[in-house]
């Protein structure tokens, strides 16, 4: 299999095929659905739907998938609103043709608003939910939020891949050195905190809301680090939105679980952290073809210049008092 061009032989026939060979009766119904790292289908089987998720040859090791799928077994036998892989003959990670797959359930729902007060209670409370029995246990085989992984790691990334305009190397090493000291100031300042399996990749678009509420359709990105993670990408708006919108989660959150509100200064060095990571990651993913295809973008100056430009804004924010929820 061709490394720079992980999904080249993953063919309709073959996602078919593989689906096949578990017991369904595919009726030629194959739908792609929007996914980047793995690839992700609708299939028609047996009068009804299932997705089957293709996962990034060389990105997980067994080991790592399998432990997501645990938890995700582990969060629905708890009733918490998730959508876990389907175990079939005692298996829920699968082999074919040099492919790994799972299937699950395709659920519906719309994009979380969370508009009003009642509703962002609601998903703290899931949440609290979650990190209850995320805090029971780590993970042994998938990461741990860190600077250096997602910081260090990727501007190293970055620098390295050409994609940074000459004109603007200096600038960017510069700006990216001086965000990343100062998000190691934050986290230094917090000390220890409480370290849980968490969702890790929490933004609204892993979240389906139906009328019962919320349900989460997707923890390929699950990892150890702090409950803040999975709180802070439900937040958008100015600071006192945000407030607003954080007090509320926590209101739902704590009635199942304690918050350390020390994390709270963690939140603009995890944003910092993300907006370097999600540059890199898309450097990272350049060959496969999906990637120029959806970010035609990423090579442009334009992109470069306002890059820079973001992470000078966000180094200010860094300086900023953390958010207020009294």
């Amino acid at each position: 299999m061709d490394a720079e061009l992980p999904y080249s032989g993953l063919s309709p026939e073959l996602i078919l095929e593989a689906v096949g060979r578990l017991g369904f009766e595919c009726d030629g119904r194959l739908l792609a659905l929007a996914s980047y790292e793995n690839r992700v289908y609708q299939i028609g089987v047996d009068d009804r739907f299932v997705v089957a998720k293709f996962y990034r040859p060389g990105r997980w090791s067994d080991d790592a998938i399998l432990e997501e799928h645990r938890f995700s077994l582990e969060l629905r036998e708890r009733d918490i609103p998730v959508v876990p892989p389907l175990v079939i003959d005692g298996k829920t990670l699968h082999e074919h043709e040099g492919y790994r797959f799972a299937l699950f359930e395709r659920r519906g729902g719309r994009w979380p608003e969370l508009a009003t007060t009642e509703d962002r209670v609601f998903m703290g409370r899931v949440l609290g939910r979650m990190h209850a029995v995320g805090a029971l246990e780590r993970f042994r085989h998938r990461p741990t939020l860190s600077i250096e992984t997602l910081g260090r790691a990727s501007v190293a990334t970055l620098e390295a891949s050409g994609f940074i305009p000459d004109h603007l190397v200096d600038s960017y090493r510069s700006i990216a050195e001086d965000v990343l000291d100062a998000v190691e100031r934050k986290f230094d300042a917090v000390g220890g905190y409480d370290v849980l399996r968490i969702h890790g990749d929490c933004h609204p678009g892993n979240v389906l809301w139906t009328d019962s509420g919320p349900h989460f359709v997707d923890l390929d990105d699950c990892m150890n680090g702090p409950a803040v993670q999975d709180l802070w990408l439900l937040l958008s708006g100015s600071r006192d939105e945000m407030s607003v919108q954080l007090k509320d989660l926590l209101e739902g959150y704590t009635q199942f679980r304690e918050f350390d509100y020390r994390e709270l200064n963690l939140v603009e060095a995890l944003r910092a952290l993300r907006m370097i990571h999600y540059a890199a990651w898309i450097a990272r993913r350049w060959r496969d073809p999906a990637f120029p295809r959806a970010f035609p973008w990423f090579g442009e100056r334009r992109y470069w210049e306002d890059h820079v430009l973001a992470l000078r804004e966000q180094r200010a924010e860094l300086d900023q008092p953390p958010l207020t929820v009294w």
